[in-house]
């Protein structure tokens, strides 16, 4: 479709003012690039709650719940996903071409003993880039589900690696490709445990962090130092909740579950905070 002349012919600084603008919608929309979705960030020292063993109903005065990215989010609350970002769930090593799997010297897979996962291979740009895809896929899905934010678990697994199989610089790399893609989604996203790698918060992305027993081994000041009070700590032992809750309580948000975190009406659920401690 033709657009029909104008009555007037458009002066010469309204021909300027055109161009200008034309330049400018070119540079920022004609270029191929998505625009840019609005992220929102998690509330800062709000009650939380960590669910990745079984979904219930928040308690009262929680406003930030951590479910497994197959679990739907909560309703009311902000919602953290959890994905596993560099190892393979229990059982799900098929699930991964078998040169994504990391390998020792002799070729066996190295595996995570303690959680019976097989580590992934994000030693390359190659292999991070098709490994990556998979993670969008979920990241995707729990943008369509409708949490707020993404947990890519597992940032550390470079540092309980076989010495030279993978580097922190593997480590950056791969969880930058899941910040980015997650920003794309509309997605905050938080580092996963690691306080090594807490000043490179800004080269990742990543906007706030999900810290597990930084008061039982005096690790909460190094997060602190980086995310402030973007911060969401979960302890497991009453001495890690008391040292947690002495050094940061009401500074950010602090729980201690259960190490299995099953759901509410599960044996051997607990939850605790620095308010009913």
């Amino acid at each position: 479709m033709h657009n029909r002349a104008p009555a007037h012919r458009p002066s010469p600084l309204a021909l300027l003012v055109t161009a200008v603008v034309t330049a400018l919608l070119a540079a920022g929309c004609g270029s191929g690039e998505p625009a840019a979705t609005e992220v929102t960030q998690p509330p800062a020292r709000a009650g939380f709650d960590y669910q990745l063993g079984g979904a219930y109903d928040p308690p009262e005065g929680v406003s930030v719940v951590a479910r497994d990215r197959t679990a739907p989010p909560a309703e009311g609350v902000y919602n953290i996903c959890y994905i596993n970002g560099f190892q393979a769930q229990p059982g799900a090593t098929r699930d991964w071409d078998a040169d994504l799997l990391l390998r020792d010297a002799s070729g066996k897979v190295v595996m995570d003993e303690e959680w019976g996962e097989a580590m992934l291979d994000v030693g390359t740009d190659a292999k991070r880039d098709r490994i990556a895809e998979t993670m969008y896929a979920w990241i995707d899905e729990c943008a369509d589900d409708g949490y707020q934010a993404v947990e890519p678990d597992n940032y550390d697994t470079f540092a309980r690696a076989p010495r030279g199989l993978l580097t922190a610089g593997d480590a950056k790399a791969f969880l930058t490709l899941l910040a980015d893609h997650a920003h794309e989604r509309g997605l905050a996203i938080g580092q996963k445990n690691t306080p090594e790698l807490a000043p490179a918060r800004e080269e990742v992305g990543v906007d706030f962090a999900v810290v597990e027993e930084c008061g039982q081994y005096d690790e909460c000041g190094a997060y602190a130092a980086e995310f402030g009070d973007a911060m969401f700590v979960i302890e497991y032992t009453a001495q890690g909740l008391e040292r947690a809750c002495e050094g940061f309580g009401g500074k950010v948000s602090i729980v201690r579950r259960d190490l299995d975190l099953v759901a509410e009406d599960a044996k051997g659920y607990h939850r605790e905070d620095c308010g009913t401690s």
